[in-house]
């Protein structure tokens, strides 16, 4: 697979959001026809010959050092996620590189879904890296009510903050959800091209939806281990949780969430409360009006 337009985006994306003045470049902002840095000046930064950056930027990965990589990343002041971005960018322009990854795991094993179970006072499930939601304990679908009862299928954290008209309810800063999960998938689209069915659900939001669209073309992307979530929820209000997110090992591709409320605050009661709605109900009880608080 042919990922030279992608290449080309990132590194001429992210050498477009760097002032001059960032990179230690006093005096050179008069005149300037292009936003950012220029191809001479990432070049000259990474130690490296004009024409072989724009050879980079024209988006000829294939074969480049971990050395040059480095030295890119550093130039274009890259932060955790986009350099292993690039890296993954990179792998993905040389050869068989199909062959020398493991699949992804396409089920979650019996002990994982057990530990699920066994968590009950915490909202957990597991996803794959198209944000596919594999497993769910009773609480966690609880908490995301909107979301399992969304009739589509597979439940998909994506498809519910862009198509479903709840989202923009349940999350009550919808804005940073939508960048953070467009941001998720850019970054596995990067880690592998070859994945169809994210193709298709990518190719989906697209058509359907330009505020995905937009976030889609920015290449912006992230890694989602931690941080807090504001949620409006339709039975017990406003909860702000922190989540963890840890990669399973054994499982390519797959990873566990588990959410907390910080013990005695608001949110913690709360979250006791949808755990005993939890007990008696379905996710596609929770009213479609938001309750107010």
């Amino acid at each position: 697979m042919d990922n030279r337009d992608e290449v080309k985006a990132f590194l001429s994306s992210r050498r477009a959001k760097i002032a001059p003045e960032q990179a230690g470049l006093h005096g050179y902002s008069r005149n300037r026809r292009v936003p950012g840095l220029r191809r001479s000046e990432v070049a000259d930064l990474a130690g490296v010959s004009v024409e072989y950056y724009a050879q980079l930027e024209r988006g000829n990965l294939k074969g480049v050092s971990d050395s040059v990589l480095e030295a890119l990343a550093r130039a274009l002041q890259l932060d955790e996620a986009e350099r292993a971005h690039l890296a993954d960018l990179a792998r993905a322009a040389g050869p068989a590189v199909r062959a020398r990854r493991k699949p992804p795991a396409r089920q979650v094993r019996p002990s994982v879904a057990r530990l699920l179970e066994l968590m009950t006072e915490i909202p957990a499930f597991v996803n794959n890296r198209r944000l596919d939601v594999l497993a769910a304990n009773p609480l966690a679908q609880a908490l995301y009510a909107p979301l399992f009862a969304d009739p589509a299928r597979p439940v998909n954290h994506a498809r519910f903050a862009f198509l479903n008209p709840r989202a923009r309810d349940f999350w009550l800063h919808w804005e940073q959800i939508a960048d953070s999960t467009v941001s998720v998938l850019r970054t596995e689209a990067g880690r592998d091209p070859y994945d169809k069915a994210l193709s298709d659900l990518v190719g989906e939001l697209c058509t359907r939806r330009d505020d995905f669209r937009v976030r889609w073309a920015s290449h912006d992307v992230r890694l989602h281990r931690t941080g807090l979530k504001h949620f409006h929820h339709p039975v017990v209000g406003d909860l702000l949780l922190n989540f963890e997110t840890m990669e399973l090992s054994t499982d390519p591709g797959l990873s566990l969430t588990v959410l907390t409320a910080e013990a005695g605050s608001p949110s913690d009661d709360a979250l006791k409360l949808l755990a005993s709605w939890a007990a008696t109900h379905h996710p596609a009880d929770a009213p479609a009006t938001p309750h107010q608080t």
